[in-house]
Formats: C-alpha cells, sequence, structure tokens
C-alpha cells in the first residue's frame, strides 16, 4: 500500500464518526409528548447519545400540549414568557444543527412544572475537554431546523450505514491505487 493511500485511508476513517446517518429520536418513546404516565424526560434524554444531524420528534396532542425551545435560564424556572421558537402542530421534527444543550419545554401552564421538559445534549468533539456550562450554550442565535409534521419513527435509526460505505470505498481505494495520490 502507497503512502498517499495509507493517508486517505487513515483521513476516511477519521471523519467517519461525523459522517454517520442520522437518528430520529420519538421524545418519551411510545407516550410521546406528554404529562400523562410520569414520562421522565431526563431519564429518557440520560439514554441516547446525540449526535449533529439527529431529529427529535416531538408528538403529542395540540389541544393540550405545545413544544418551546428556550434558554437553560428558562428552562431550569419554567419561564415561557420568551421562547426561542414555539411549536404547535403536535408532531414537530427538530433537527440538531449544532452541539451543546438544547433545551424544550411545554408551554402549558403548569405542565413544565410537572416535569415535561427535556435537555437535547449533543457533546462536543473532544470528551477530555472539559464541558462548558448549559447557560453559556443556549443562545438564541444557536440554529435547529424545524420541519412540520413529519411522521414519527417509532426507533433510532441505524448510525452504521454511512461509516460502513465509507469504509468500503477506502478500502477500494487502497485495493486500486490511485495514480495521482501516488
Amino acid at each position: 500500500m502507497g503512502f498517499a493511500a495509507a493517508v486517505v485511508l487513515v483521513v476516511v476513517m477519521a471523519v467517519m464518526p461525523e459522517m454517520a446517518v442520522a437518528a430520529v429520536y420519538k421524545v418519551g418513546d411510545a407516550a410521546g409528548w406528554t404529562i400523562i404516565g410520569g414520562v421522565d424526560y431526563k431519564q429518557w434524554a440520560a439514554t441516547k447519545t446525540f449526535q449533529l444531524g439527529d431529529v427529535i420528534v416531538f408528538e403529542y396532542n395540540p389541544q393540550f400540549h405545545n413544544v418551546m425551545r428556550v434558554t437553560h435560564g428558562m428552562y431550569k424556572s419554567c419561564n415561557v414568557s420568551r421562547p426561542i421558537e414555539t411549536h404547535t402542530s403536535g408532531n414537530d421534527s427538530i433537527t440538531i444543527e449544532s452541539r451543546g444543550h438544547h433545551f424544550f419545554l411545554c408551554g402549558v401552564p403548569g405542565h413544565c412544572q410537572a416535569g415535561q421538559k427535556v435537555d437535547i445534549n449533543v457533546q462536543r468533539l473532544t470528551s477530555t475537554a472539559a464541558a462548558p456550562q448549559p447557560s453559556a450554550l443556549a443562545s438564541p442565535s444557536v440554529p435547529i431546523a424545524h420541519t412540520p409534521a413529519a411522521p414519527a419513527p417509532k426507533a433510532a435509526a441505524p448510525r452504521l450505514a454511512a461509516g460502513f460505505v465509507l469504509l468500503l470505498l477506502a478500502f477500494s481505494v487502497v485495493a486500486i491505487g490511485v495514480p495521482a495520490l501516488a
């Protein structure tokens, strides 16, 4: 294997985690976005590993609930006076486009206080670096795309497909060689 082919392989392997296929998460799983049934959204989020590009689906009855994206301070105090964005379709799909904490709650009086709030945390690139405080990450300028009324899948999509394809591509390049890189 030539030096250039080895470099290509190392580069592809290094970027594979960032190029993984996005997962789709239904908040609260089968229960959805509700105050009925004692769903622990903090525990629900703690069992997930959110990545850039993941889609967070809030499924709920729009007559009784909504979804508000808020700052860390608003999340902690259940303050709904100035949300960053509000969703009301009953089937809201939100694509995570930046790392850090993304805070959501229900703006119906009493629902946030009853536990209808969730912190979606997309980990930083380096696990050895100290994590910034959530309040520093909750700027209104953090982009999150909104696609209304998308169907809510039942489970997270696999992340290995894109990585596997890239790995096969890298091995193909190494096996056949690329004259321009030699």
